[in-house]
């Protein structure tokens, strides 16, 4: 069956006409497919490019503050187990992003795959919020490697004066030029190719790990030699209990965000299906090893309520006599957020690619460089902007929106494997020239079954092919406790409890979060929530997953395993971490997010690729296909 997607000219209206081009989605090679007049991507990274990419954008100068800032205030002497608790969160997003990224090795990570699962509109709202994260993301970063190479250079004045931080007479603004001028080299690295920029992080990522490696060896010899004196302390383990613990692993999860940035280059991969697990795997195990290594040495050589929640690590090793090695902690600092800025800068030319590619951005952004085979102006017009606020602003205050566009692309990563194991799109959009062809094939089918006819739109002057379900497909029978479900129903059956799952995740993290809300609204909220959170996830595994979802997209791939269970645990922890950013942040990025639907609703739906696409079966298509091509050749 099928149908056509006008926003203009479809009957029911202009207002249905807008609902539609929301939940319109496309096909996994739609970029492939449509990619004739563009230069493809380089297919150059492998296992060690990837890992090296995603260890530079997950291990930031996070980890050389936050141990210091956890330990005191949460974790305490249990700091190493919040890390393993966040790292095992963080690997069920992980386990999500290894089947999609395989499964549709495309630009545009989270993007993509909402635009596949779940609908045009949700997929905007992702690859928007994603271009505010790494753009804030990157400028926070640049910011923060000034001070640092200062301190290098013999403290806050070593910098030479064209490099060092300035306020503008007058105006309460502290303009920073080393920034902007980082910001525009790593840029720079990025315009010359995949392969290029991939060995300088590599290189600069190496000395990073190197430097937490002398950490951990050096520490060790340290708490062997004094007797690890944080560990021997009259309030135990847990000083602040286990629900400190708990609180401690919500705020070094997002010292793991950075691995999605792997996605991001699935298409530049040369073997998708089998590297891009293997790198986001080994990329995650590493950094969260590291944490943990880190985290058990430094915890040991001081007690958490000494430590210097600015620099932790390098008070530690001076309060050993050791202030030798300040210095080498520091340049393991810079080379950490200069790691992080290429992970930052990278992905966004290649989702800003990936939408203009889908026409909801200008065309500009789609073009790759014949030599380089990477979107250049892209990456200059995203070099350009975070150059700009690294420059003018001090992004720290927004540092909490970088949080917002990754959970939820967390999140929505989550929810689109649960679309794809249960209720997989089964309609593909075809161009709006093939509709002879599509006429023809609707017709044929019509008499050889008799059961299929070409159905007409009242109010356009267009003649979709609308078909009743295919007669071919046989109706698989299942049991859930007494009722037996017909394929078709299954599938209602499966889309609704996946909403029922969504609602009731935010419902119970909101109310679990809303301490202030009396006890007469909470309660019943988190009854609520729990409940439809609960009829989701048994309803969800008392049915079968469609049959579909072994050849939708590439076959081969990794396969995320528990599902249901592990994709709803993903969702729940993710939106808890979103209710949880506070007002201020949700304020920002709203304004943001308006913003974003504005630009959508004037140009967006309007020169979407889909804008006149007509949705036929899988069956239909494939046999579409072959017609065409019998055509062309001919």
């Amino acid at each position: 069956m099928g149908f056509l997607v006008d926003t203009q000219k479809e009957g029911g209206g202009y207002s249905w006409g807008c609902v539609r081009s929301l939940v319109r989605r496309k096909q996994v090679d739609s970029a492939a497919n449509g990619r004739s007049h563009h230069h493809q991507l380089a297919k150059a990274l492998t296992v060690s490019h990837l890992v090296a990419i995603g260890v530079g954008a997950t291990i930031g100068a996070g980890v050389y503050i936050l141990v210091g800032t956890v330990a005191r205030e949460h974790s305490g002497p249990s700091l190493a187990l919040s890390f393993l608790i966040a790292g095992i969160a963080a690997a069920l997003s992980a386990f999500c992003y290894a089947e999609l990224s395989s499964r549709c090795p495309s630009a545009g990570s989270a993007y993509h795959y909402s635009y596949i699962c779940v609908g045009e509109g949700v997929a905007w709202l992702i690859g928007w919020a994603l271009i505010l994260e790494y753009t804030i993301g990157g400028s926070a970063v640049a910011r923060g490697i000034s001070p640092n190479l200062a301190l290098i250079f013999g403290g806050e004045d070593g910098l030479p004066s064209f490099l060092a931080r300035h306020q503008i007479p007058g105006l309460d603004v502290v303009v920073d030029p080393c920034a902007a001028i980082l910001v525009f080299i790593v840029t720079g690295l990025l315009c010359l190719g995949i392969k290029e920029s991939t060995f300088a992080q590599g290189i600069v990522t190496a000395v990073n790990v190197c430097v937490l490696l002398f950490v951990i060896v050096a520490g060790s010899y340290l708490g062997f030699k004094t007797g690890w004196a944080g560990y021997e302390l009259p309030t135990g383990f847990f000083p602040f209990g286990v629900d400190g613990m708990f609180a401690g692993s919500a705020t070094v999860f997002f010292a793991f965000i950075g691995f999605d940035s792997l996605a991001s280059t699935a298409e530049e991969v040369k073997n998708p299906q089998r590297d891009l697990p293997i790198g986001i795997g080994l990329a995650l195990f590493l950094c969260c090893s590291l944490y943990m290594m880190v985290s058990i040495v430094i915890v040991g050589l001081v007690p958490y309520y000494a430590m210097d929640p600015d620099t932790p690590i390098s008070s530690a090793f001076a309060s050993h006599d050791m202030q030798w090695a300040v210095y080498l902690i520091t340049l393991g600092a810079v080379m950490a957020l200069c790691s992080a800025l290429m992970g930052s800068l990278l992905p966004q030319p290649r989702i800003l690619m990936a939408m203009a590619r889908d026409g909801l951005l200008p065309s500009l952004f789609s073009d790759v460089n014949r030599r380089t085979q990477v979107p250049v102006k892209a990456s200059v017009a995203t070099g350009f902007c975070a150059a700009t606020l690294s420059f003018f602003l001090d992004v720290s205050q927004l540092a909490g929106m970088v949080s917002v566009g990754t959970l939820l692309a967390f999140t929505m990563v989550a929810i689109s494997v649960l679309i794809l194991r249960y209720v997989p799109p089964d309609e593909l959009p075809l161009s709006a020239s093939l509709q002879d062809r599509i006429d023809s094939v609707s017709f044929i089918s019509g008499e050889t079954k008799s059961s299929a006819h070409v159905g007409t739109s009242n109010n356009s002057t267009k003649q979709p092919l609308i078909g009743e379900n295919d007669a071919s497909v046989m109706e698989k029978q299942e049991a859930l406790g007494f009722w037996v479900l017909s394929e078709e129903n299954r599938r209602k059956v499966a889309g609704w409890s996946i909403m029922f799952t969504c609602i009731g995740a935010f419902l119970l993290s909101y109310s679990a979060s809303s301490l202030n809300f009396p006890g007469v609204i909470r309660y019943p909220l988190c009854g609520i929530g729990g409940s439809l959170l609960l009829v989701g996830l048994i309803a969800l595994s008392s049915i079968d997953q469609d049959d579909a979802r072994h050849t939708f997209g590439h076959s081969g791939g990794f396969i995320c395993p528990l599902v249901p269970l592990l994709p709803i645990i993903c969702i729940l922890i993710n939106m808890y971490l979103l209710v949880n950013l506070g007002s201020a942040t949700w304020a920002r990025v709203s304004v943001w997010l308006v913003i974003g639907v504005l630009v959508y609703a004037f140009y967006g739906r309007k020169h979407s690729s889909l804008a006149n696409a007509v949705y036929v079966t899988t069956a239909h298509a494939e046999e579409i296909y072959r017609e065409h091509e019998a055509a062309s050749l001919a």
